[in-house]
């Protein structure tokens, strides 16, 4: 029997420096924080979150946060903790990095994620126009020097079509990602794609389906929303490893949680961890101020700290 699971991407903040991504939430943000500084987490929430991923079996899909948020010293001592207590060396999707910044991450981490987005490259200079491809390839040049892996995101809903798959098809092989992350679109309020038509599952699946037939050994992940989780089997049996996107914490132990455990035994897999059910948790050792952190998160799940 196959194997999937879920896993969970910690931001690290609520603000991006560039923030012109005309789907991303953070563009609706940017022009209302005028303290950047402020929209950070904190430490300990971050630490206390990498945790609880720990005990309950997720993965870490990756840190993810906007530009120009932290420096890159900030950065590594975030990069450190989180390696520190979830003992797997993490993926980055924090922006077009240097290679002196990788350089410096490196010791802790598995491989950088491009927020490519939209394979089409007109689509993507509209929708993203302070992210340019190049940017990319030139991280993912660095990390073939140094070793590292290579992932991206892409979302559909905003403006790619069938016809566009070729050219992702190229993308992969020409840079030899080892893994991707499809999102459907969200429509966020305030954005241009508030009222887009959501796509439909077929459509969603003939992306993974067409990954999958190509490229057999490479990694993909999955997010979907609330109310289209009926289509988890559906990209669970084209192809799909594992699942994101999915507010594990507010909603552990939900209907919808449960909903994601049954569509991974639908397509015949076995769900790895648990969005249900929660283990019995040591908080020995724990900083007290991450120990705090993880019980407000664990009481919030519903476990009993008495």
């Amino acid at each position: 029997m196959k194997t999937t699971h879920f896993e969970r991407a910690i931001f690290l903040s609520w603000y991006c420096g560039r923030g012109d991504c005309k789907f991303c939430y953070m563009s609706t943000q940017k022009s209302k924080i005028k303290e950047p500084r402020k929209a950070r987490r904190s430490i300990e929430s971050i630490l206390a979150e990498a945790f609880i991923c720990k005990q309950l079996g997720w993965k870490i899909e990756f840190l993810s946060g906007g530009y120009e948020v932290f420096s890159s010293q900030e950065l590594l001592e975030i990069i450190k903790g989180v390696y520190s207590i979830y003992g797997e060396r993490l993926w980055l999707n924090i922006g077009a990095l240097k290679k002196e910044e990788l350089e410096m991450y490196k010791p802790y981490i598995k491989g950088v994620c491009g927020t490519v987005e939209c394979i089409n490259t007109e689509v993507q200079k509209q929708v993203c126009p302070s992210k340019p491809i190049s940017e990319i390839l030139k991280m993912f040049k660095a990390c073939d020097d140094l070793g590292l892996k290579k992932c991206i995101t892409i979302v559909l809903g905003i403006g790619e079509t069938l016809k566009d798959i070729p050219l992702l098809i190229d993308f992969i092989k020409k840079n030899k990602i080892d893994k991707i992350t499809f999102y459907r679109l969200k429509p966020q309020k305030e954005t241009v794609f508030e009222n887009a038509k959501p796509i439909t599952a077929e459509y969603y699946v003939s992306w993974v389906k067409d990954v999958r037939d190509n490229f057999p050994n490479i990694e993909i992940v999955v997010g979907s929303w609330l109310d289209q989780l009926d289509e988890i089997h559906l990209l669970l049996e084209a192809g799909a490893d594992s699942v994101t996107k999915f507010p594990s914490i507010k909603k552990f132990g939900s209907k919808y949680a449960k909903k994601i455990e049954e569509e991974a035994k639908k397509a015949n897999h076995k769900f790895e961890g648990s969005l249900t059910r929660l283990p019995k948790i040591n908080l020995t050792g724990l900083d007290e101020k991450i120990k705090q952190k993880v019980k407000e998160y664990l009481t919030s799940m519903g476990y009993s700290l008495s």
